[in-house]
């Protein structure tokens, strides 16, 4: 995600080497999706280039490959798992959760597969899991069976909220092509964990996403209070100011609880230059 291209000269500087992009993204967040790694598992050399961009508490959610998730559907994944743990293994404790996203198809018939999946993983690491089926929203009892498991497991369960998105018919491009692309569920708002985490998806017009998120910045600062660390990312259709809009977010948390500490000063975009 830190590799946009159209947040170079505004957010990154422009050129700016793959290999010092991660570094300025960090200036300006202090977390990502690593929404990469769904498609292909990175070399362990790229893997060692990321933790030395960032500091040790910076925060990783990353996700687990589509050949896990989606080809093999959490069955027979041994192999490609084992090659995934081997390759992210020295972020360390920068690794703040290994994100499950699970295709819409995966429904509660397939919550046992989950469960053995569980089971089965290491726990060096904590693990969240975001489902796309409309019955665990919507049917009690499937929302029941899979809290049920991801406690169990002490896994979190991650909500993408796009419930603001799709308020209103899309009005531009990036947000056209968001419709039919996006998952269209109602809001969760629970945690299961002292880890929380929040996908949460506005519009291109800053305004909108600000008042679509008022519901998430009074649900972080009460799960702050409650001594639960949240991870919160924040989209729009074009992504293009998402950095800026993540600080932003964060401090309006922020001023709701002070104790929260504030973001680092990104670094410079241009070189300084003396008059």
């Amino acid at each position: 995600m830190w590799t946009l291209k159209a947040w170079q000269g505004r957010f990154l500087p422009h050129p700016s080497p793959a290999h010092e992009r991660l570094r300025h993204y960090a200036g300006w967040c202090n977390a990502v999706e690593g929404n990469t790694t769904f498609y292909a598992t990175p070399a362990r050399e790229t893997v060692v280039s990321w933790a030395r961009q960032t500091d040790p508490d910076f925060r990783f959610v990353v996700k687990l490959p589509k050949v896990v998730t989606h080809e093999r559907r959490l069955t027979d994944a041994d192999e490609p798992l084992r090659v995934f743990l081997d390759a992210i293994e020295p972020l360390g404790s920068r690794a703040h959760a290994l994100w499950i996203q699970l295709p819409g198809s995966f429904g509660p018939a397939d919550v046992g597969a989950l469960a053995r999946f569980l089971r089965r993983l290491p726990s060096a690491y904590r693990y969240a899991v975001e489902v796309r089926h409309p019955a665990f929203f919507t049917e009690p009892a499937a929302t029941a069976l899979l809290e049920g498991v991801l406690t169990e497991a002490a896994a979190e369960w991650v909500p993408f909220d796009t419930t603001a998105f799709f308020r209103d018919p899309p009005a531009s491009d990036a947000e056209r092509d968001a419709w039919t692309k996006k998952p269209r569920v109602p809001r969760r708002s629970d945690a299961l964990t002292d880890r929380p985490i929040i996908r949460y998806l506005g519009r291109d017009d800053d305004a909108r996403t600000v008042e679509g998120w008022q519901h998430w910045v009074e649900v972080a600062a009460g799960w702050l209070r409650e001594g639960r660390s949240p991870s919160v990312f924040i989209h729009t259709p074009d992504n293009s100011g998402a950095p800026a809009l993540a600080r932003r977010f964060h401090a309006e948390v922020r001023a709701r609880v002070p104790g929260v500490e504030p973001l680092s000063e990104p670094l410079p975009v241009e070189p300084l230059t003396l008059f």
